[in-house]
């Protein structure tokens, strides 16, 4: 699991090229704040000016409509990225990042982004497979739940939690609670307790103190199909 920026930056596909002068340099335009649970990240409608990771701790992307109904986008984990399509597009956000559990988040300034896509074929590549990962897991979201059940609904959005381009600080242990996997997916937690029950009796993963371990990952990712 990682703690420090330093493991973050270790554990980032982009970052493994550059020489220590440029982490130094990179790391220098990095603040690391700690979000309360419940809190803000990042507001939707200000103006984006940073790049986040997740350090530690577990965020969602989330929007609020004028009627008070929240739609939930995605869960970001230990070791992701995001916000990088608002920063390329420079525009105002259009969600918002709320924090699941108490979370350290990395704060990429504008500046230090730029030179890293001005000068680094290594990160633009990172960005391209991050892009399209992402735009891969929202299609399966919008797929799931037109199409699945809430159990399968569950099964494949846990399994987006371990993709390893997206969060690739996640081993095969997620630390998550079932108050946290109801707000990912927008149902209860007695909803989400059943529907983990029934996944564990079928030998996809174990529910155990506060966290959920998956034992077979491609089944998990398939379950409902």
């Amino acid at each position: 699991m990682l703690r420090t920026l330093d493991d973050m930056l270790g554990a980032s596909v982009w970052a493994r090229d550059l020489t220590p002068s440029d982490i130094a340099r990179i790391k220098a335009g990095i603040s690391v704040r700690t979000i309360a649970a419940g809190d803000a990240v990042c507001m939707k409608g200000e103006r984006v000016e940073h790049w986040m990771g997740v350090i530690d701790g577990l965020v969602k992307m989330t929007s609020n409509d004028i009627s008070g109904k929240t739609t939930t986008f995605t869960g970001v984990a230990t070791g992701g990225w995001f916000g990088e399509g608002s920063l390329l597009k420079d525009e105002p956000r259009r969600y918002d990042v709320v924090a699941l559990r108490d979370s350290r988040i990395a704060f990429m300034n504008r500046s230090i982004f730029q030179s890293l896509l001005d000068s680094s074929i290594a990160f633009n590549r990172f960005l391209i497979v991050q892009l399209n990962e992402r735009l891969g897991q929202f299609i399966g979201l919008m797929e799931h739940e037109r199409l699945l059940d809430v159990e399968a609904r569950l099964a494949r959005g846990l399994a987006s939690m371990f993709n390893p381009v997206l969060y690739p600080g996640i081993g095969p242990r997620l630390q998550i609670s079932q108050e946290e996997l109801g707000f990912l997916a927008g149902v209860s937690r007695q909803r989400v307790n059943r529907a983990l029950h029934a996944l564990a009796e079928a030998k996809l993963l174990r529910v155990d103190y506060g966290g959920i371990t998956v034992l077979d990952l491609p089944r998990l990712r398939s379950y409902g199909s």
